[in-house]
């Protein structure tokens, strides 16, 4: 049986192989995947703002939010992809439409913090 790459033992020691595992995974998506650092970037630049687009706490954490939802759902999508490509680079309709789909959810995601930040820039200038 092959070795699973999975967090074992119990309390402390679980939390941090959960972590090195999980920073693993940030790092193969920062050098493998484009659209992660762009979007990393774009966070890095939105997050601080959104202490001065929010007005209350509420605010901002929804702002910040938005942004870590474009990340997230970019690195289910990166995940995605990488299985279907492990599994074979021959094409198949599933193949294609799974990737669609991973891409359409960063896609929501994206509509998502366009509409919200959008909203939100607007209340902030008295526009809306």
């Amino acid at each position: 049986m092959a070795k699973r790459n999975k967090p074992s033992g119990h309390g402390l020691e679980h939390v941090q192989r959960a972590t090195r595992f999980s920073i693993r995974g940030l790092r193969a998506a920062w050098r493998e995947e484009f659209s992660f650092r762009i979007e990393i970037y774009l966070a890095l630049l939105f997050m601080p703002l959104a202490f001065w687009v929010g007005q209350n706490a509420l605010e901002r954490s929804i702002l910040i939010m938005c942004a870590m939802l474009v990340l997230i759902c970019e690195l289910f999508n990166s995940a995605l992809e990488a299985v279907v490509d492990r599994i074979g680079k021959e094409r198949h309709t599933l193949s294609g439409q799974a990737k669609d789909i991973g891409s359409a959810a960063v896609f929501l995601a994206l509509g998502n913090f366009l509409l919200v930040w959008g909203f939100h820039v607007l209340q902030r200038f008295n526009i809306l």
